[in-house]
């Protein structure tokens, strides 16, 4: 989470997938450890509310699921009771050395960037340039996404997929899309462009089995880039770092 005040104290939540536990230390030195093993979600909820109450942190979260089918709150969820530590330590092993990359694909831009940062609800990890420009405004947009897309973006990350993507793959999206973009020639060859989610594409697999799978995916990254900026006009001298 990083640290998160509360009162006069703070508190920081760690996952932890090595020893499979989630980790609640304070300001003050105090440490509380949660076990993840299989269970409901009602049931781990409850002790994550508890511990942190038991700490002195009286907190309120929103407790409904978002971006997925038929959410079930947090203290009602007696449906979910998987947990697998080999699937989460493997999950989270793909997201460190994602973390890595795009960081670096990120420092290459001096503009106004997004932290590389992981939405709970859709499950991915992204980061997010910005031309300094305002966009149009989304014709019937809810309030979180009219403040997401006020200004242009291209956008970029990994996603464990779902829907008809069969697969983790890597994205990159421009918004608002430039007229040409879904046609643009980007590297490597394996990348596609997805009609349905107005967004390129470059399977896991492909970037896994590669001899360089670091080289590619930054390919990956770089050309979609480009290709967005390019066609939008964005001001790239000002905006990238000199070689």
């Amino acid at each position: 989470t990083s640290p998160i005040p509360c009162g006069n104290s703070i508190f920081e939540v760690e996952f932890d997938f090595l020893d499979h536990h989630l980790t609640i230390k304070t300001n003050t030195g105090e440490l509380k450890r949660i076990g993840l093993y299989p269970r409901s979600v009602a049931d781990f909820y409850e002790e994550f509310m508890r511990t942190l109450s038991s700490l002195g942190f009286e907190v309120k979260i929103w407790h409904v699921p978002v971006e997925v089918p038929d959410p079930i709150p947090f203290d009602q969820d007696q449906q979910h009771a998987s947990y697998d530590p080999m699937y989460a330590n493997a999950f989270w092993r793909v997201l460190i050395q994602v973390d890595e990359v795009l960081k670096e694909f990120r420092g290459k831009f001096i503009g106004k960037s997004s932290p590389v940062h992981f939405f709970w609800g859709s499950f991915d990890m992204a980061v997010t340039r910005f031309s300094g420009r305002r966009a149009p405004e989304r014709p019937g947009a809810d309030s979180i996404t009219r403040e997401a897309y006020s200004h242009e973006v291209i956008s970029a990350g990994f996603w464990p997929g779902g829907g008809d993507v069969n697969g983790a793959a890597f994205y990159a999206y421009a918004a608002p899309e430039p007229e040409g973009f879904s046609k643009s020639l980007v590297k490597p060859s394996e990348a596609f462009y997805h009609s349905g989610l107005k967004e390129f594409l470059l399977m896991y697999d492909d970037v896994r089995t590669a001899d360089f799978p670091r080289a590619r995916l930054m390919d990956f990254l770089q050309s979609t880039y480009e290709a967005g900026a390019n066609l939008s006009k964005w001001d790239r001298p000002s905006l990238e770092r000199a070689a």
